[in-house]
């Protein structure tokens, strides 16, 4: 995997597809607890499909190096991370496509500069003060103290457990246990990546993603939100209530699907990937 120095740390990211692409590239965002392996299924799919995406492991608990103590890992700090990696790499109208706790990311992400991000798309994520939404409240208040997060992600060491309604299970029909394994391990193997974990937890407040939803109607762009119907943290009306705060929203929803679309669904996401990065841009 390619590295890139930027402010917070080193940051690892996977490339995919043709760098002689006509289409502007997709940049994924990630949730809380997971990597860019989540969005493997629909890169290819991408990439079959002559179009270029970077897909970055941010500083989410999964990822591989630690960032810098001093690092700030609130949303907002993560939010000036990705629009760093954005610059650094010169990516310009890009499809900027966000899952989960990434989904708010990227209404942090537009709220403070939306100049290279040309559309939008959202799958199910947090939105006004669902941050994090109700199954994961107590998950989120543990990971606040790094010795009780040092615990969790030893208990998830266990396959059922991890796999269960506890773990990832509520967040996909079709979720490998290799692939939540690989998130857990670099929290299970290198302490400060639990203490970035505990950084980020600490630091969300639902207040402050309620104030980004006032102003996302600012947003110039396109925006698709494609949602799990079949999603028991991210409800179908909040999806739609989100769909109403921007200037041009689209919603379409995914049967069969639960908060991780690209598992369940990668075809139809992929799908509106490729519809929305080939509309024009003012």
């Amino acid at each position: 995997m390619p590295t890139i120095e930027l402010s917070l740390g080193t940051l690892h990211y996977r490339v995919t597809g043709p760098e002689d692409s006509t289409t502007p590239p997709v940049v994924f965002v990630h949730g809380f607890l997971t990597d860019a392996t989540l969005w493997s299924r629909v890169t290819a799919r991408l990439a079959e499909r002559g179009i270029r995406s970077y897909a970055p492991d941010w500083p989410l608990g999964s990822h591989r190096t630690p960032m810098a103590p001093d690092a700030d890992l609130s949303p907002r700090g993560v939010a000036r991370m990705i629009l760093e990696f954005l610059e650094a790499l010169d990516l310009n109208e890009v499809t900027l496509v966000g899952n989960d706790t990434g989904g708010a990311l990227c209404q942090f992400v537009i709220d403070a500069d939306a100049k290279r991000i040309g559309r939008l798309v959202l799958t199910n994520c947090d939105a006004f003060d669902v941050f994090p939404p109700a199954p994961f409240k107590q998950l989120f208040a543990l990971l606040r103290s790094e010795w009780r997060a040092k615990l969790l992600a030893g208990q998830m060491r266990f396959t059922p457990l991890r796999q269960s309604p506890l773990g990832f299970g509520l967040l996909a029909h079709d979720l490998p246990a290799d692939l939540t394994r690989g998130w857990i391990e670099p929290a299970l193997n290198d302490g400060q990546i639990l203490r970035d974990v505990s950084r980020f937890a600490r630091s969300v407040r639902p207040s402050e993603l309620l104030d980004v939803s006032t102003r996302l109607d600012r947003y110039p762009g396109p925006v698709t939100l494609a949602w799990g119907a079949d999603d028991r943290a991210f409800s179908t009306e909040l999806g739609r209530r989100l769909q109403r705060q921007f200037r041009d929203a689209r919603f379409v929803s995914v049967p069969k699907s639960r908060t991780l679309v690209s598992l369940d669904a990668p075809e139809a996401l992929t799908d509106e990937i490729v519809a929305i990065a080939d509309r024009a841009v003012a």
